[in-house]
């Protein structure tokens, strides 16, 4: 008999806001998409839906919502949305530019900037954000049949710490990755000897630098 098709999950990161461009923490703080952001979301859509989904999950801030709007246009799936999915809540730092971080505490943010994210004062834990962050995948992968697909449109730290969480690496490692770029994709599938690998890593639509 042979094996059953592979699962997929597609980390999708939103596209861009006013604040990821200038240099902005956003956390929790429900922030819509620029100009460029709905051309990213626009741009990486299609290509998201060429690996024919069967499920869309997002983050319920709104940056993620608007992103999977465009990959439910390209798609023609309802998404979920799964607070689970959110980005790290970064505390006090939540709302300063990166220089202003910076002015107020330069060792903690170079800490910040190595994937540290809860050196900032009163942030969300690394280990709760694996934690939720592995639990909503684990569930929309079990959501899913032999051979489907899932995405999930989530933040770019989240996705990364959510990586090293789903395939078990020790804690710490996922600062090994570079950051997700706006609109940039991972994908995992299922390995044949069991667990998750990783497929592909800050993926970005054709003409969109990484």
């Amino acid at each position: 008999m042979s094996a059953a098709a592979p699962r997929r999950l597609v980390l999708l990161r939103h596209g861009r806001t006013a604040w990821n461009h200038a240099r902005r923490v956003q956390g929790h703080v429900d922030v819509e998409l620029d100009e460029v952001g709905h051309q990213e979301a626009r741009a990486a859509a299609p290509e998201v839906a060429r690996l024919r989904p069967s499920l869309l999950w997002s983050s319920d801030l709104l940056r993620a919502r608007q992103t999977a709007s465009y990959v439910a246009a390209a798609t023609g799936l309802e998404p979920s949305y799964d607070e689970r999915l959110r980005e790290f809540h970064l505390g006090e730092r939540q709302g300063l530019t990166h220089d202003e971080y910076a002015a107020a505490d330069a060792e903690e943010f170079a800490l910040f900037r190595l994937g540290h994210y809860d050196a900032a004062p009163g942030a969300e834990p690394t280990h709760e954000v694996g934690e939720r962050m592995r639990a909503a995948l684990g569930d929309l992968l079990a959501a899913l049949a032999p051979g489907e697909c899932g995405v999930a449109v989530t933040h770019g730290a989240a996705a990364r710490v959510a990586v090293g969480a789903v395939l078990g690496w020790p804690a710490g490692q996922f600062r090994t990755l570079r950051g997700l770029g706006n609109c940039g994709w991972v994908e995992v599938v299922e390995h044949p000897a069991g667990g998750l690998a990783l497929d592909a890593y800050n993926r970005v639509a054709a003409g969109q630098g990484a």
